[in-house]
């Protein structure tokens, strides 16, 4: 198996968690303190992604102040991300309670495909990277699926909308996949790393604005900061003995 069907194959591996993690979380019934705890678990997860994977790799730009100003833009696009959620919300007649569910659904996104642009490029460079990649990310995927469709579910969006976002989580990794192979492996070095750099951003601005805040929004549970520099911890141990 090779090319680009490859790097699909390898990209499904995340997505094929993420979605277990987000079926765990209809088939269980979520208390809002395991929602809270799954919530700081995946914040954990997503703030060493940024911390351990993205920035370092970003920063190793010939000229690093470029994806620096592109971290700060990440930001800034997630706030514009959230303000049109919010205003489609608004004219849709919704309440402000959807919101955050909707933008931690996109923050989870945003995630999903900065793996893919990862394994997309990877694989191209050298397959063996590509695959210890797409297996690193499955068990670190699996909590954000799960953390996501529980707020989702807890939001009371229905159940059949909640699967096919669920499904739907498997877009943004094939895309960035699709970016990764076919468009950043010929673009120039600081514009690949600042795309990961401007993700990583937008993930930072999720993690602080949206994943945290909706962990408090109900019961929380003094193991709250445990699971939080535990999901930091797991990914971190990912990374180190699978290489992601």
């Amino acid at each position: 198996m090779e090319g680009f069907v490859l790097v699909l194959v390898l990209a499904a591996l995340p997505a094929a968690g993420n979605f277990l993690g987000g079926l765990a979380a209809e088939l269980v019934d979520v208390s809002e303190r395991t929602l809270s705890l799954s919530l700081h678990l995946a914040a954990g997860i997503v703030m060493a992604v940024v911390g351990l994977e993205l920035m370092p790799e970003a920063l190793e730009a010939s000229a690093p102040w470029v994806p620096i100003l592109a971290f700060v833009a990440g930001g800034a696009f997630f706030m514009g991300i959230e303000r049109t959620i919010g205003s489609i919300q608004a004219r849709l007649g919704a309440g402000k309670e959807n919101a955050g569910p909707l933008a931690i659904f996109t923050g989870v996104s945003l995630d999903l495909f900065s793996d893919g642009v990862m394994i997309g490029t990877a694989t191209v460079l050298n397959p063996s990277l590509g695959l210890l990649l797409a297996l690193g990310q499955v068990p670190a995927d699996a909590p954000e699926g799960f953390a996501a469709i529980a707020t989702l579910r807890r939001a009371g969006i229905r159940r059949r909308t909640r699967i096919l976002m669920s499904l739907g989580f498997a877009l943004p990794i094939l895309i960035g996949a699709a970016l990764g192979y076919f468009a950043l492996r010929q673009a120039p070095e600081i514009l690949t790393l600042s795309v990961l750099a401007l993700t990583g951003g937008a993930l930072t601005s999720v993690v602080v604005e949206e994943i945290l805040t909706e962990a408090h929004e109900g019961d929380t549970s003094v193991w709250d900061p445990i699971l939080l520099t535990g999901g930091f911890a797991l990914f971190a141990a990912i990374s180190v003995y699978l290489g992601a």
